[in-house]
């Protein structure tokens, strides 16, 4: 079942709403026409994410662009719902299903990346190829102590949610941004991806409390579509460590480095990253 509602939301003219199997209703827009390309968002953010790739790649493709559960504009039946990855791996591919769009060509970032990832080894037959832009997540290496988060990683993240569940939105926000892309990012953001971080902001706490699963070459091997890898040169070493791994252990996969970009590349470098995408989807 699929229902459309129109609304004005920062100049996006139409946003659609997707019932799934689950009863969620799931926000999305779309615009363009062809082979389908699926964008799923991170951290803090929602559908307005992939604005910079949905208003150009929409000339050659139908470009379809979601806010997984809790997130923006969230109904209160999503916010009653379980917050998860495994909830927003099932999600998405209830999705894909519910607007009959596989297999798509799906894209994820950070922690979009790992749920995206997860989608493609769990539901192989809905995704014709995959990319991943700083995948989030841990890194198991076979032979080496099991991935965990740096202990100060693990503080800082306890701080920043100390902070927003105090009210103390802007000063957490800038906590999380600066650790995961580079110190003055926060500050530097353009203003509609701060507006974008702060309706969202309510998410962060709750994702800080729910880890993200580790890559593996046990699991990486589950992929079994075409993937590419993007990362920043200048993206935080975690981000640039599982794209690097993730590109060995993919059978199907290439890895694309935008240069001068850090963890928001598809934002800062929009041109950059819309010529990579293009160029591997076509391909």
């Amino acid at each position: 079942m699929n229902a459309r509602t129109n609304l004005a939301v920062l100049a996006v003219p139409e946003i659609s709403f997707a019932t799934i199997a689950s009863g969620i209703c799931v926000p999305y827009v779309e615009c363009g026409e062809g082979e389908p390309l699926l964008f799923v968002h991170g951290s803090l953010c929602d559908y307005r994410y992939w604005s910079a790739q949905t208003a150009a790649l929409s000339q050659h493709f139908r470009c379809i662009s979601v806010s997984l559960s809790h997130y923006w504009p969230a109904s209160e039946a999503c916010i009653q719902s379980e917050f998860g990855w495994q909830t927003h791996v099932a999600e998405l591919a209830e999705f894909i299903e519910a607007i009959d769009l596989g297999p798509v060509h799906l894209v994820g970032h950070s922690r979009g990346g790992c749920v995206a990832f997860n989608v493609a080894r769990d539901y192989p037959r809905l995704v014709k190829t995959l990319t991943l832009a700083d995948p989030g997540g841990p890194l198991h290496v076979e032979g080496m102590t099991p991935a965990t988060l740096p202990a100060s990683t693990t503080v800082l993240r306890a701080r920043v949610a100390e902070l927003i569940e105090s009210q103390q939105i802007d000063e957490g926000l800038e906590l999380f941004v600066d650790s995961v892309s580079m110190p003055g990012a926060w500050r530097k953001s353009p203003a509609a991806f701060r507006a974008m971080a702060i309706d969202n902001a309510g998410t962060l706490p709750k994702q800080l409390r729910d880890p993200l699963p580790a890559y593996s070459h046990e699991t990486a091997r589950d992929v079994k579509c075409r993937t590419l890898l993007i990362d920043g040169q200048r993206s935080p070493r975690m981000f640039r460590n599982n794209v690097e791994k993730l590109s060995t252990w993919i059978d199907y996969a290439e890895r694309q480095t935008i240069e001068g970009a850090s963890h928001g590349m598809n934002v800062s470098n929009a041109g950059a990253f819309n010529r990579l995408l293009h160029a591997f989807v076509k391909h």
